[in-house]
């Protein structure tokens, strides 16, 4: 019995070194998770060989290796597909053979666009369709096309008119882009057509000569200009707004919405019309001054980047100034992650007993959120497990000294005889 006692010492003190050597091994893999060995007694009572009493016992058992799920520290990079989970979860990847979960974040782009990790998985999120996300989950790939232009429609005006500024005869200065005796004030802004062909876009405000005094507000009309109007580099203008007021507090009253009818644009794009509102706009008695133009359309642009947020959101950034939600970072996690099957490259697999994946979003429920241009480092805890080393080290040098112990008692018995 000393024998069989000393060997399942012997063999536990080797799953013990290789649990613990494969720990420091493994001190600065990203994501890596720690696991410990679980010993458990065995007694002959338990076979049925020894019935009451007391009895030395038959050695030990390894009852398993438990994986350690802590969080690790969240390091910074500067590749911003690297995330990090700050919390629980796991990033949800399609690989060859299936579906596997993984701690390391450290992702790139493959050549189609995917966001893969260095064995080709792919990351899995919620897809988004024309920057709304869908909901439907899948890998996430990124378009690298360009994104398409978008005729200017709407211009929201948000400026100071002021409130002293002298009125103008416009029967005398009939309003003339060229004459700034016409016009008390003028603004310019880049507006685009279909084909993402920029215009320059200037709105001219002219105080009506008479408006203002007791009981009656003060009036302005606003003229408009664009280049490239009908009959090509010919400007094409009209009156966008006649007759804006302001009640006592300079707040814009009646009609605040002029629109320039339809510009043909000349160079082949779809004509279209842009209104301009001033419902924003305020008359104070100070400096003209525009404080903001909220401008729809755009050019064409390409992609310049990838930023990715918190709850998982992939942005991407155009060379136009425009950014699109490209999906979403998908997260999961278990009931048991103990029960989770390791299936080597940081992958883990889902079984009966870790339970069915919970999907979510970064930063739902019990979900972690999302640390871009970032990683999780190793949680192996590198001078516990060099003095455990030590520990298990010497534990397997006494089993061994117990069975050269018992080899010697043995021959001491067979002198005997």
């Amino acid at each position: 019995m000393g024998f069989s006692t000393a060997l399942s010492g012997l063999n536990a003190a080797s799953t013990d070194l290789q649990v613990l050597g494969n720990n420091i091994a493994n001190a600065n893999t990203v994501g890596f998770k720690s696991s410990s060995t679980l010993f458990a007694d065995v007694f002959a009572a338990a076979s049925g060989l020894v019935s009451g009493g007391s009895q030395a016992g038959l050695g030990v058992q390894v009852a398993g290796i438990d994986p350690n799920f802590a969080q690790g520290t969240i390091q910074a990079s500067a590749n911003p597909l690297y995330l990090a989970i700050n919390g629980g979860g796991m990033f949800r990847l399609v690989t060859g053979t299936g579906v596997a979960y993984s701690r390391n974040g450290q992702f790139h782009l493959d050549s189609n666009g995917y966001i893969v990790n260095a064995n080709g998985a792919r990351l899995s999120g919620y897809l988004a369709n024309n920057g709304v996300v869908s909901g439907a989950l899948g890998p996430l790939q990124i378009p690298i096309g360009q994104i398409a232009p978008q005729a200017t429609a709407q211009v929201g005006a948000n400026l100071n008119l002021q409130a002293s500024a002298s009125a103008i005869d416009t029967t005398t200065y009939p309003f003339n882009p060229a004459d700034p005796n016409s016009y008390n004030y003028s603004t310019s802004m880049t507006v685009y057509d279909s084909l993402g062909t920029s215009h320059l876009l200037t709105l001219y405000f002219t105080k009506v000569q008479g408006s203002g005094g007791t009981g009656a507000p003060d009036k302005w009309n606003v003229n408009w200009q664009v280049d490239n109007g009908t009959g090509g580099n010919t400007p094409s203008g009209g009156t966008l707004l006649s007759g804006l007021t302001f009640n006592s507090s300079g707040q814009p009253t009646g009609t605040t919405t002029g629109s320039t009818g339809t510009i043909n644009w000349g160079d082949g794009s779809t004509p279209g019309a842009i209104a301009v509102n001033f419902a924003s706009s305020r008359l104070f008695d100070q400096p003209f001054a525009v404080n903001n133009l909220a401008i729809d359309g755009n050019a064409a642009g390409a992609l310049s980047g990838i930023s990715i947020g918190t709850d998982g959101t992939v942005q991407g950034n155009y060379s136009n100034g425009q950014s699109k939600t490209l999906g979403q970072v998908a997260l999961a996690n278990f009931r048991s992650l103990t029960g989770l099957i390791p299936l080597g490259n940081n992958l883990f697999g889902a079984s009966i007993d870790s339970g069915p994946p919970l999907l979510g979003t970064p930063g739902a429920g019990a979900l972690g959120t999302i640390k871009a241009s970032a990683t999780e480092s190793s949680n192996v805890d590198l001078t516990q497990s060099l003095v455990n080393l030590i520990t298990a080290q010497q534990t397997y040098q006494a089993n061994a000294k117990t069975i050269k112990t018992e080899n010697q008692i043995l021959q001491t018995i067979l002198s005997l005889s």
